[in-house]
């Protein structure tokens, strides 16, 4: 058995904090993005590749990375050609966290704890879909399943949450929120684009925008629909912060330049959207909304494959610019004005880890614990090291007491047991301090209900859920 009892917990403190306080604890998914009306409609998934390798661009890198044709991944090929060549790249994915992601989903969803090759990849496909044929195996199976309790799914101003309504008014038992996630109305890079998103905007405000105040009346009307529906919090997916100077008079016409279908320079882009980072932050401020920021993506880099299959289909990458003096120049501006909501702020690129704790840490005020977080290891760093990385950074920087903790981040309904995979690596960490002597065996309990306030209690009280 690869996946055994004690996987990844190397000492008897470890595996007393992970059985006993973290295993147990339900979830709080605060961030996925997952498909809200597959959950409302209760989606069955026709075979284990439907629900494992469709839309997993984490998957799809590897195995474009072992050499296997598009046909074999986004293409045509059957169901089990699919699944076969992940079966036979398996191996080739040692020491990347897919390794361990597989065969955790393959133990703790299907019960299967064999390890997954070529010559076990009939066998496996064909008791996995098996396991898809009973009830709790549906994505609202799977979500129950997995112990989860609250979700938060990744939602446009324009869009209807009419799936959100729907699950709310179910008897599905596990809260479905949705998140405002506004990138669109500040995309001003594309004239064009953006002009259609602000048409779409006008219809599902029932308002014209022909100005700028116009623009923040219709997204205020959007801000509190969703918060009608239990939104609570906000997410932003950022190169960078954005924080110049700039003035009303400014904004309007740069506004009313783009609506009438002109281009901007760069500047008038960076001033827009400062602008409406400021305005958007404000709005959360006033609900007492969290706000997230994810920074640091470049995104669909291979043009040629953009151009034949779209975004988010496993081309983004890794961005190098400065977040430092724009992040506290933006946090500043809100805190200064007493207009600064709980925030938590994600880096993609690893040399930002200090730079971000730092930056967090500065602008708590006392007046919640744990108002500005550095948030979880995300998207490439979401493995072994990367989420150590992030806990000793946070634990150096800031108090790891006050985590709100782990989050999928994904599009997938076996990606639960990342969860997992966090508690493992937090209570190793903590396990093998107090194995060490750097924290006191005298203080177990308190470090046990520190581990289990990680795991969901922070998160349940940060986000008043």
């Amino acid at each position: 058995m690869f996946i055994e009892k004690n996987f990844m917990l190397e000492s008897d403190i470890a595996q007393e904090l992970y059985h006993n306080h973290a295993e147990p604890m339900p979830i709080i998914d605060y961030h996925c993005h997952l498909d809200p009306e597959m959950i409302a409609k209760d989606h069955i998934f026709s075979s284990i590749t439907e629900l494992w390798l469709g839309g997993d661009h984490y998957k799809w890198r590897a195995l474009r990375g072992n050499g296997v044709d598009e046909k074999y991944i986004t293409g045509d090929a059957s169901d089990f050609e699919k699944f076969d060549v992940w079966a036979h790249t398996m191996p080739y994915t040692m020491r990347n966290p897919l390794y361990h992601w597989t065969h955790l989903e393959l133990s703790s969803i299907f019960g299967i704890d064999k390890v997954l090759n070529a010559e076990s990849s009939r066998e496996i496909y064909e008791r996995c879909n098996s396991k898809l044929a009973y009830e709790n195996f549906s994505a609202r199976g799977l979500i129950k399943m997995s112990n989860v309790e609250i979700l938060c799914t990744t939602d446009d101003p324009i869009d209807t949450l009419e799936h959100h309504k729907s699950i709310a008014e179910s008897d599905f038992g596990v809260k479905v929120l949705p998140t405002w996630r506004p990138d669109k109305a500040m995309a001003v890079e594309n004239v064009g684009d953006y002009n259609i998103y602000i048409d779409k905007l006008e219809s599902a405000s029932n308002t014209s925008i022909g100005s700028y105040a116009e623009l923040q009346s219709a997204l205020k009307n959007r801000h509190d629909f969703f918060a009608s529906l239990g939104c609570s919090l906000s997410d932003h997916g950022l190169d960078t912060f954005y924080a110049e100077e700039y003035t009303q008079i400014e904004i309007n016409s740069i506004f009313n330049k783009v609506r009438g279908g002109k281009g901007l320079t760069p500047e008038e882009v960076l001033k827009f959207k400062s602008a409406m980072m400021i305005d958007f932050a404000v709005m959360d401020h006033k609900k007492d909304w969290t706000q997230q920021f994810h920074i640091g993506p470049i995104r669909n880099n291979n043009t040629k494959m953009f151009n034949s299959m779209g975004a988010d289909v496993g081309f983004d990458a890794i961005n190098d610019l400065s977040c430092a003096a724009a992040g506290h120049k933006f946090l500043d501006k809100l805190a200064s004005s007493d207009l600064l909501a709980k925030s938590i702020l994600y880096n993609l690129n690893p040399k930002d880890n200090e730079v971000l704790a730092a930056m967090a840490a500065t602008f708590n005020d006392g007046s919640v614990a744990g108002k500005i977080q550095f948030g979880s290891a995300w998207w490439f760093l979401d493995q072994e090291v990367g989420m150590t990385k992030q806990i000793n950074t946070l634990s150096a920087f800031g108090l790891l007491s006050r985590f709100v903790g782990m989050l999928t981040d994904s599009r997938s309904f076996t990606s639960y047991p990342r969860h997992e995979y966090f508690r493992r690596v937090l209570c190793n960490i903590i396990g093998d301090d107090v194995t060490k002597g750097k924290l006191p065996k005298s203080e177990l309990a308190f470090i046990g209900q520190m581990v289990e306030d990680i795991c969901y209690n922070n998160a349940k009280r940060y986000f008043k859920f």
